[in-house]
Parts: C-alpha cells; sequence; structure tokens
C-alpha cells in the first residue's frame, strides 16, 4: 500500500524496497528516502528528505502522526532494522542503531547517535550530538540512562508499542483554497476560520482546527509537519516570520513575529509569545504565560537560558527562507501529482 503522497526532492523520487512497505492514511514520503522491507508507516506519518538522505532500514515502524527529517544542509537521518517508533514523535538529522524502541511523544534532535537495543520512554528529548550507548533504556530531558535493558525487553517493549497504536486519524480533508503564493500540503487538513498570510506555508499532516476562535497565520510563516492548532476560544495569531517547528501542540494562544518554535513544543492556551522568541525543542509553556522577546526560552515550563544573539537570529531568518523556497517547490510538485 502506497503513501497518501510521494513527492520527488530536486528529481529525486523515495526509494522503497521490493518487498511489502505498508503506510496508513494521510502518510507522505518525500525525496532521496529508502525504506526497508516490511516498513510500516502509519496514519498522517512524513518522512521528508528534501535536502538530505533518509534511510531506515527492514520492519522499521513509524507510528500515527511521527516525523523522520533531516537538517538540511549538516545531517541525514539513518535506522538500522526492526526501529519502532511510536506516536507524534520526531526523529530528526540523527542516526538510530538496531532493535531501538522510540516510544510516544519523544524527540530526536540533530547529530544525536542512538545505539543498538535502546529504549526511548515517552516524553523524553534526545539533546543535539547526544550519544546513547547500546543497551539501555533511556528517560528525561535530556535523556539519561536508567538501567540497562537486554533484547529479550527491547523486543516485548516494541511489540507492545505496536500492538497499542489503536486506529488512526481519519482521511485528510480537502485543502482549501488559497492564494497562489500559499502551500498548504494536501495531507494536512484546515478546519473552520482559518486565514494563511502571502508565502507561508502548511506542511505534511498538520491539523488546524478553529473549533470556536480563528486561526491567523502570519505572511512567510511556516507550520511544519505533523504540528497541530487547536482554538476553542479565542483563538491563535501567528506573527509574520516565523517557524513553528515539526509536532508542536499549540492552543489558544498569540506567538510574535520572527519566532521560532521548536520540534516538539507545547504552548499551553493563554500564552503570549513576544516578537523574535526561540522556544527549544521539546519545551512547554503553562497556562497565561508570558515570553519576552529578545531571548532564547526553554524547559518545562520554559524559563530564559540566555539572549537571542546574531547567529541565532541569523540560523531564524535561515528558516524562513528556505521554508519559503520549500513551499514554491512543493506547490509545483504536488500539483504534478495530482
Amino acid at each position: 500500500m502506497s503513501p497518501d503522497l510521494i513527492l520527488p526532492y530536486e528529481g529525486v523520487l523515495p526509494d522503497f524496497a521490493s518487498r511489502p512497505v505498508w503506510c496508513g492514511r494521510g502518510s507522505t514520503v518525500i525525496g532521496a528516502a529508502t525504506i526497508g522491507a516490511q516498513a510500516w508507516i502509519g496514519d498522517d506519518g512524513v518522512i521528508r528528505a528534501d535536502g538530505q538522505s533518509v534511510t531506515v532500514g527492514e520492519r522499521f515502524w513509524l507510528g500515527h502522526r511521527s516525523t523522520v527529517h533531516i537538517a538540511t544542509f549538516t545531517h541525514g537521518t539513518r535506522c538500522g532494522d526492526r526501529v519502532t517508533v511510536g506516536r507524534n514523535s520526531v526523529v530528526h538529522a540523527c542516526t538510530v542503531g538496531s532493535d531501538v524502541v522510540i516510544e510516544d511523544d519523544v524527540v530526536i534532535l540533530d547529530g544525536a547517535s542512538i545505539g543498538d537495543g535502546v529504549v526511548i520512554e515517552a516524553g523524553s528529548t534526545v539533546f543535539p550530538r547526544a550519544e546513547l550507548p547500546a543497551g539501555f533504556v533511556y528517560g528525561g530531558s535530556p535523556a539519561k540512562p536508567r538501567r540497562p535493558v537486554d533484547r529479550a525487553e527491547v523486543a516485548e517493549r516494541a511489540e507492545r508499542l505496536r500492538e497499542g497504536m489503536g486506529e488512526g486519524t481519519g482521511q485528510p480533508a480537502a485543502p482549501p483554497e488559497v492564494e497562489d503564493t500559499v502551500f498548504v500540503a494536501r495531507t494536512a487538513r484546515l478546519r473552520g476560520r482559518v486565514s494563511l498570510g502571502a508565502g507561508s506555508s502548511v506542511l505534511f499532516s498538520c491539523d488546524l482546527h478553529a473549533e470556536v476562535g480563528p486561526i491567523v497565520v502570519g505572511a512567510d510563516t511556516n507550520i511544519q509537519d505533523n504540528t497541530v492548532i487547536r482554538s476553542r476560544s479565542e483563538g491563535v495569531v501567528i506573527g509574520r516570520d516565523t517557524t513553528i517547528g515539526h509536532n508542536v501542540r499549540i492552543g489558544d494562544c498569540r506567538i510574535g513575529a520572527r519566532c521560532l518554535i521548536g520540534i516538539g513544543a507545547s504552548i499551553a492556551p493563554g500564552t503570549v509569545i513576544a516578537d523574535e522568541v526561540m522556544l527549544a525543542a521539546g519545551a512547554t509553556t503553562d497556562p497565561g504565560q508570558l515570553l519576552e522577546g529578545g531571548h532564547l526560552w526553554g524547559g518545562r515550563p520554559a524559563r530564559i537560558l540566555g539572549p537571542l544573539d546574531a547567529d541565532k537570529r541569523a540560523m531564524m531568518a535561515r528558516i524562513v527562507e528556505g521554508y519559503c523556497k520549500h513551499g514554491r517547490e512543493y506547490r509545483v510538485a504536488q500539483a504534478e501529482a495530482e
């Protein structure tokens, strides 16, 4: 069974094994991705190899609404055989060994290296360039060793995780009509009063649901794969030139211009994020919290970690520029695939 959406990147299409690969509803595979035999990609799973390669081995399992991605200029992603990834997790620009279990709501960041026979507990964050040696259970943020684990327990936890996936998320809704400069992935869901500014992009398997108040997205802002935004009261407003990373969860809030919300972050209702804020991967906010501009924030709940220096500001601007380019390219590729 093929993914709902297969797209080339720079003329390169994904390479699927000749033996069976199962892909769920709303799933997406893009670019220089090599998918091993007997792989399983859950509903709204995204594997995006747009700038570096992604290679996953035999019997790779990607849970519902999880994301595998690369760092465009620095790192691809490689996973060994019999790797099981739970729901709403992100495997980003890293190396993962064989016989590894990555539970629900885990974030693995750029340059990390995961050994064979490892379990990463639900809700953990593996920091950039971290090395997790083989044969341990890891947990926390940052992920640290809890105790040794043998292959029998790894296999048992993998099987339990797969059995607990349950039903998927259903068919994606038809994309809304938007102006020519906006990209909305065919596998994204947009419901209710959603307004997208010029040059903005909503990537693969995102879910934006304006149940009560509107969701307003500024110009040239990018909302990356598997992010979920829910408006249940006043609404959500996101400023221009802002990046919302993979698998972010956003309630009713205000996010300013020129911000970066890191992979797997969670924004509580009532949060106000000023202009020019970087929120670290895996961070959370408390309801009603104010994040002042000009700072890097991180932690659970978020606190100031340091000033937003010139290098970080330049990096944030480069990401916005890169995703404006991705949006233009994906509009063309998606139209050609229909």
